[in-house]
């Protein structure tokens, strides 16, 4: 946890692309670094995407491919304007002399930037992942060096990201590591069965509350009667009516989906004959 600077909000697909990263890395590098790409709030940094910077280092120096990092970037910038350099990232623990280096040149494309570092070879037995911030050290005019001050980091994710969440935790019983994509009615299910299985927990603590097997806490009472009062108001027949109308429309978007791919497939064929 941090006592100074921003909180640091970390989205799955940037750790998944420095992951990937970290695999696909040249014979003989012992870590990657990249540029950090993202959006910045008054007390946040949201990191929404990245990419990976080829360098070379050894013991003595660091050679990082500054002309490569500027042209990923203004490339980066026509597909997402909004977002913009916040700092860089590393795989590994600890926090080289290598990094100051590295850390000056970031600080000329954005004030003020982070500093990602992620345990990707599980050297303390987890992904640890941990955000800094510079500081200078030394008295007035005459600094000696950079202090690297820990923030908090947090971890964030859109409903569409939520949907790549699930199916990995879903490879982890798979024997082979695999797992298919599921169907939309399928989707449905299970997002009907997680509501259920709520359902029942919140019903289990309200007759916990109610026999006095559990001490009420107000907050949690305030909390679900607003969930209660944001249900709309619709009779269960309605509700029914509804929900098949939907599912028919989308079974019926689905089908003409099916029947242009068909469609469009044998047109090529057609016309290679």
């Amino acid at each position: 946890m941090s006592v100074y600077g921003p909180i640091v909000k970390i989205h799955p697909v940037v750790l998944a692309s420095i992951a990937d990263s970290y695999e696909r890395r040249n014979e003989g590098a012992s870590r990657v670094i990249g540029t950090l790409l993202g959006t910045i709030e008054k007390h946040t940094v949201e990191v929404t995407n990245c990419f990976s910077v080829p360098h070379n280092e050894s013991e003595d120096e660091v050679a990082v491919d500054m002309e490569f990092a500027k042209n990923m970037y203004e490339l980066h910038k026509k597909v997402s304007p909004s977002e913009v350099i916040i700092g860089w990232y590393a795989t590994g623990y600890d926090i080289t002399e290598h990094s100051v280096l590295i850390h000056e040149y970031y600080s000329r494309e954005a004030q003020n930037p982070i500093h990602l570092t992620v345990d990707t070879a599980l050297q303390s037995g987890k992904m640890n992942i941990r955000a800094y911030v510079s500081a200078q050290m030394g008295v007035p005019g005459k600094t000696v060096g950079v202090m690297f001050t820990p923030l908090t980091v947090k971890y964030i994710y859109y409903d569409t990201e939520r949907i790549g969440i699930d199916l990995l935790q879903r490879t982890r019983a798979s024997p082979n590591r695999t797992n298919g994509l599921t169907s939309d009615l399928e989707q449905v299910g299970t997002a009907a069965a997680r509501v259920q299985d709520m359902l029942a927990t919140v019903l289990t603590y309200i007759e916990d509350v109610l026999s006095g097997k559990v001490m009420a806490d107000n907050s949690v009472g305030r909390f679900l009667m607003d969930l209660v009062n944001k249900v709309p108001k619709i009779s269960a027949e309605d509700f029914e009516t509804m929900l098949n109308s939907n599912i028919n429309d989308l079974l019926m978007v689905t089908y003409l989906a099916n029947l242009t791919q068909a469609q469009i497939s044998l047109n090529e064929k057609l016309v290679v004959l």
